[in-house]
């Protein structure tokens, strides 16, 4: 007669199991490890982003600036000169809708030669530029040069010149 089958006692201490066992001590601090070093490289890239935003609205405000510096520097000098037709083609195209050359040129001539000029920084919310007048009979006046854009081109115009 065949005897049962009897399974084999278990293995005693120092057996190694099957498979490797997980490494149980430093657990917690390989955790803090990883996820400190995911923090510090989402902070470095999150930094960097709003580091490039602000140099980036710094430098298209300069850009602005100096653009909308040139547009009312020209207008004026041209007012200044007495060059009305030329002042009058600087204008954005709402202006010169409102007003003909020929008015326009009547306006004009009737105010003070401008002598000198000041101009200050653009106000890109309102969009305009404070500019200190001083006319040719000694008087001054803080005036604001008010933009457009050309809807061809994008470069600032000069829409009215007023208090």
């Amino acid at each position: 007669m065949n005897a049962p089958h009897v399974p084999a006692p278990p293995q005693g201490p120092g057996v190694r199991p099957p498979f490797p066992a997980p490494p149980v001590e430093g657990k917690g601090r390989r955790i803090a490890w990883g996820l400190g070093i995911g923090a510090g490289v989402l902070l470095l890239v999150c930094g960097g982003g709003v580091a490039a935003l602000i140099g980036l609205s710094t430098s298209m405000s300069s850009a602005f600036n100096e653009q909308a510096h040139v547009v009312v520097g020209d207008y004026l000098e041209a007012l200044h000169d007495r060059k009305f037709d030329q002042a009058y083609g600087m204008l954005c195209a709402q202006a010169k809708t409102d007003e003909t050359p020929e008015e326009y040129r009547g306006r004009i001539s009737e105010m003070d030669p401008i002598d000198s000029y000041r101009m200050g920084e653009l106000d890109l919310v309102r969009l305009y530029m404070p500019v200190d007048v001083t006319y040719s009979g000694g008087d001054t006046a803080q005036l604001k040069a008010y933009l457009g854009q050309n809807r061809d081109t994008g470069e600032f115009e000069v829409c009215d010149l007023g208090e």
